[in-house]
């Protein structure tokens, strides 16, 4: 099957062309996606609509969260890179925003012990060279998806990125074969209390595939008052597609939501 990094630049900007004609116009209040860690064949369309919403003027950096499948030495560790490739170009690395990460909490750490070509972060930025024409970027992989790492970098990215124009894109899959694990995770995201996430992801039950990543995302919408959409509706019967592809965005009358659209 395809992977994105196969794909040409025509061929994505068909992709996101072709899904922009079902929308009102671009959403310049996004300021988080959820998007799968592997972009393929078969869940192209639903990845294309969820980056054709993004106004691009609105953002400078793209910070890219993912999950690590082992534990390491540093807990969220940042690549050293000065750039990033892939088939369509070099995006440069935000360097002065990762080193305010370092200044923000031991936690955070530049070193490439879990970087590799097979990471979501080059996924995500064949789509993102596409609708953007020029952004720095930042990779975080989380490395322990304890409880106190993940709410750590979600208040740490909540405090210094608030008021910064960049884009926070997780990395994370919840097949949808797991409509059950959807409804109750509906129920734990609308409750003013994290008590139940944070248990729900120290117990292991999850099939999250990058549990890590999809909390620490919903707690900064929550501490930012955004509207959480997923779009599963409409891909529901693809099994390749992912019920946990959304954004999140300001709203008129902004709360923590979380809906089919």
């Amino acid at each position: 099957m395809m992977n994105i990094t196969e794909y040409s630049k025509e061929q994505i900007q068909q992709g996101i062309d072709r899904a922009r004609e079902q929308l009102d116009g671009l959403n310049e209040h996004i300021r988080l996606l959820f998007a799968p860690k592997q972009i393929k064949e078969n869940n192209f369309e639903q990845v294309c609509d969820i980056y054709s919403r993004i106004d691009p003027d609105n953002y400078d950096t793209v910070i890219v969260v993912e999950s690590y499948d082992k534990v390491l030495d540093k807990k969220l560790p940042m690549s050293s890179h000065n750039y990033f490739e892939t088939p369509l170009g070099k995006v440069k690395v935000n360097d002065a925003l990762r080193n305010d990460l370092c200044d923000e909490d031991d936690d955070f750490f530049v070193s490439d012990e879990g970087f590799s070509k097979d990471m979501s972060l080059f996924q995500q930025l064949m789509m993102l060279q596409v609708v953007m024409n020029d952004f720095q970027v930042l990779s975080i992989q989380i490395a322990d998806e304890g409880p106190y790492i993940v709410k750590e970098l979600a208040y740490v990215l909540e405090e210094v990125m608030a008021s910064r124009n960049a884009l926070i894109i997780f990395s994370c899959d919840l097949p949808v074969d797991r409509k059950k694990e959807y409804e109750r995770l509906k129920s734990m995201v609308q409750s003013e209390d994290n008590t139940e996430l944070m248990h729900f992801l120290n117990s292991g039950e999850s099939h999250i595939d990058g549990v890590g990543s999809f909390i620490a995302g919903i707690i900064v919408s929550k501490e930012w008052g955004l509207s959480i959409h997923f779009l599963n509706e409409d891909y529901v019967q693809k099994p390749d597609n992912n019920l946990l592809s959304g954004y999140a965005s300001y709203t008129q009358n902004s709360k923590v939501i979380l809906e089919s659209v």
